[in-house]
């Protein structure tokens, strides 16, 4: 069964079944050139294909200006991305200690005399 897809109506570049592509990369443009950083975050939405919301990515200002005008992300909230950083640095925090926990070397050493264990010499 062919599953034909409704426009989106909510965009002024859409008209009718077609889109217009000028207007459309014009204003991803206009966005794009109005994002500071080469990388931004940001912070999706629930979308009919099965996006879910709230979930935050640091993206390229090229990904970023084509999510936003696409209507499947915003721009993220300080708070947002303060909980984001602080998570990443947490992961990376536990990783780098599974890590070390895995390379961790014990050294055995033997005492044919005895002297390691009290401190006197066996009889």
């Amino acid at each position: 069964m062919c599953r034909r897809w409704e426009p989106v109506r909510r965009f002024p570049f859409v008209l009718g079944e077609q889109m217009d592509l000028r207007q459309f990369y014009k204003k991803v443009r206009e966005v794009e050139s109005s994002l500071p950083e080469p990388y931004v975050m940001v912070t999706s939405l629930e979308t009919s294909d099965g996006g879910r919301a709230g979930v935050v990515s640091e993206v390229a200002r090229e990904v970023a200006a084509m999510l936003i005008v696409g209507g499947k992300a915003v721009l993220a909230a300080e708070a947002e991305v303060g909980s984001y950083r602080k998570a990443q640095a947490d992961a990376k925090a536990a990783h780098e200690k599974a890590e070390l926990a895995k390379h961790l070397q014990v050294t055995i050493i033997s005492d044919a005399e005895g002297t390691l264990s009290t401190g006197k010499p066996a009889k």
